[in-house]
């Protein structure tokens, strides 16, 4: 792989981050890195690290460390690190908040451990999301933020993981996500990590492509992740992209890799999958709570997209066994 082409991650290094987690992330994701680039039999690393900081009199964050500084990379998410003290402030998140979310427009993945949920949460763009944070911290995060969603992992374009110690998890997700599960479970074997349950909790996840470019189908992207592809109608997807329908389908495509009602169907499948192996709903009211009226559409779109039926993806993933 080119070096200018190499996908870059970028950990948030603000007031009181916990720099063990910086520092851990980095290593992970550089050893996934190497690994990834021993099975592409090359030298160049097709994911590299940055760190990005505010400091003195800059009123914007500035890249001051990369692990290929040689090189240039493509921005394909960011990191917020957990903290060990209390979390970030609003005032002290405010410089933040207007870089994040130009950056989130563009289609990077934001995402964030512990208590940076926090700091993502201060950019608004968690409003009717999923997210978690530390459980300690979950009464004030209901507070500072109350219309953010039930408590989950991901959600798309918005990775959430829940105590200090998970950016373990969250690396791995990336690396999955970014590289694929074989130099995920690598690099979770080199590190001595777990990765079974880590193989669970993201099983078949969606991870749409975000860095298409197109930024009218891009907005499309994020409007069907936050209302969760309840309505999906092609008028009103057109409309959101301010595109004629002909004109909406051929971009959303190319954009893509699929139809948006291929697309629509993976966005909704994602949330009953979360339903089914998070809570004790029935697959009835789940089909109804994801957008199915027809149950019976429902088992046949998930058995076709999932490779299992809703009634064995719960027995075999849920997270309440005994």
């Amino acid at each position: 792989m080119n070096q200018k082409h190499a996908i870059e991650i970028g950990l948030i290094v603000y007031e009181k981050a916990q720099m063990a987690a910086i520092l851990g992330l980095t290593d992970l994701l550089m050893v996934a890195s190497k690994i990834a680039a021993k099975h592409q039999d090359t030298t160049d690393l097709p994911l590299q690290v940055s760190y990005w900081e505010i400091k003195g009199s800059n009123l914007r964050p500035t890249c001051n460390f990369s692990s290929n500084p040689d090189g240039s990379g493509r921005l394909a998410a960011i990191i917020i690190p957990p903290t060990l003290e209390t979390p970030i402030a609003k005032q002290a998140a405010a410089p933040w908040l207007e870089w994040l979310r130009d950056q989130h427009s563009t289609g990077v993945i934001l995402s964030s451990v512990c208590a940076g949920a926090f700091l993502l949460g201060e950019t608004g763009l968690l409003s009717k999301r999923k997210a978690t944070t530390h459980w300690g911290y979950a009464e004030d995060f209901k507070q500072r933020f109350s219309d953010v969603d039930r408590i989950i992992i991901e959600d798309g374009d918005i990775v959430t993981a829940g105590g200090a110690m998970a950016w373990t998890d969250l690396g791995l997700r990336m690396v999955d996500r970014f590289l694929g599960s074989q130099v995920m479970n690598e690099t979770a074997r080199a590190l001595l990590i777990d990765p079974s349950r880590r193989e669970q909790c993201y099983y078949s996840a969606f991870s749409p492509n975000l860095t298409h470019g197109d930024a009218a189908i891009l907005k499309v992207q994020h409007w069907l992740q936050k209302t969760e592809a309840r309505v999906i109608d092609l008028s009103t997807l057109a409309s959101c992209a301010q595109l004629e329908e002909r004109t909406f389908l051929r971009r959303f495509h190319k954009a893509t890799g699929m139809t948006s009602t291929e697309y629509c169907q993976r966005l909704r499948i994602g949330s009953a999958k979360d339903f089914l192996q998070f809570s004790l709903m029935p697959v009835e009211q789940i089909a109804w709570k994801v957008g199915y009226s027809d149950v019976s559409a429902f088992r046949k779109i998930f058995k076709r997209v999932v490779g299992l039926t809703p009634s064995e993806y719960r027995r075999r993933f849920t997270l309440d066994k005994e």
